[in-house]
């Protein structure tokens, strides 16, 4: 039996690039600089460099996917992938993981200060895409020496930044694992996101987003965080986790949290609020609803590439249904593109795939190592 071990304890790096008088020009046409990207890696990069994974984080995520910074209790987000015998190997892999530009955890983002002002960019910062996300991947993994990646994956909005890198990068990308995910976002994906941005809008604290030298928009961005972890889980999994089980012995006959999932909601948005950056909220939320790779547009007709997909969704995510996945498969076939696809049977909802599921590490680990031999193989 393989064994599973902590990475222990790691330390978060920065990379800033995009200085002087060369800014990144985004997708907008407006152009950023200079960038800083906060980012993780783990394991060691072999001598020809072939075995390099990009892990690209969801909404809320960061850099920390794995082991633990010091003094913390909590691993990474992705920890029970990420890791010596785990899906990500780091036995055999050497694994990377960035936070977004746009972010507030380290990368440049609207809370970062503006170099021609010296005050936090706010609602001057650029509107970014996922695009922009992955240019300035793209530049982080350029400046590793690496030029192919083995694999690219992540769940959700990472999973469209797992999308995003074959459309802009087919040839630095050996293979894929977009998880939960959708290759174009829905009107009701695009529904819940512009209800989480007005309730952090509507809070009188967010003060057209420059609130950095006052009070910041928690009760807004507490909202928007509870919306969003309704549809993250499950209606099986609310159940069986809550069901309508009381705080007390009786109804209180008053607007206080009577029902656990009431109270456990209000729990997750007050967490959420001492590491996220409403403004970050506003502007990633927005750079999914642009996003937007179908109709040909991430791999165009006539055009060939030379990357394998694995694409997984999960019965019960009724955020990312699996259609949405087998609509990418369904348009890999008519690529000829190497692509397999799995719907995987869990009860968690969408927030399953950050979970240990036997099944989703089992088909990562066999995927990868195939990768890996045909890779050696074509070298």
């Amino acid at each position: 039996m393989e064994s599973k071990k902590s990475l222990g304890i790691v330390e978060t790096k920065y990379f800033t690039f995009a200085k002087g008088e060369s800014p990144m020009l985004l997708e907008s046409g407006a152009s950023l600089g200079p960038i800083t990207l906060a980012y993780e890696a783990y394991g060691e990069l072999n001598k020809n460099k072939s075995n390099a994974i990009l892990i690209v984080h969801a909404l809320s995520g960061d850099a920390h996917a794995a082991g633990f910074h010091k003094g913390d209790k909590k691993a990474g987000w992705w920890d029970s992938m990420i890791g010596p015998g785990k899906a990500f190997d780091t036995d055999k892999y050497f694994v990377i993981c960035s936070n977004v530009i746009g972010g507030c955890r380290g990368s440049t983002g609207p809370s970062s200060l503006n170099p021609k002002t010296n005050k936090p960019y706010a609602l001057d910062f650029p509107i970014i895409t996922i695009a922009d996300m992955v240019k300035a991947q793209k530049e982080l993994i350029d400046y590793l020496g690496i030029k192919r990646l083995l694999c690219v994956s992540g769940g959700s909005m990472g999973g469209m930044q797992a999308l995003q890198w074959v459309a802009s990068f087919p040839e630095a990308v050996a293979s894929t694992i977009p998880i939960a995910t959708a290759w174009k976002h829905s009107p009701q994906q695009i529904a819940f996101d512009e209800v989480g941005r007005q309730a952090v809008m509507a809070d009188p604290d967010w003060n057209q987003g420059n609130y950095y030298d006052g009070r910041s928009p928690e009760r807004g961005l507490s909202v928007a965080r509870m919306i969003g972890h309704i549809t993250y889980m499950s209606d099986e999994s609310m159940e069986a986790k809550f069901s309508r089980r009381l705080r007390e012995k009786n109804y209180s006959f008053t607007f206080k949290s009577d029902f656990e999932v009431e109270g456990y909601l209000r729990y997750r948005g007050d967490s959420f609020v001492k590491r996220f950056d409403a403004n970050s909220y506003l502007y990633i939320t927005k750079a999914m609803d642009y996003f937007d790779l179908s109709s040909g547009k991430l791999i165009p007709k006539g055009k060939t590439i030379d990357t394998r997909f694995l694409v997984l969704s999960f019965e019960s995510d009724w955020l990312y249904p699996a259609y949405q996945s087998r609509e990418i498969i369904q348009f890999l076939k008519t690529r000829n593109v190497d692509a397999s696809y799995c719907q995987i049977q869990a009860k968690y909802g969408h927030d399953a795939f950050l979970l240990d599921i036997p099944e989703q590490t089992h088909l990562v680990k066999h995927f990868l190592s195939a990768t890996f031999k045909i890779n050696k193989v074509k070298s």
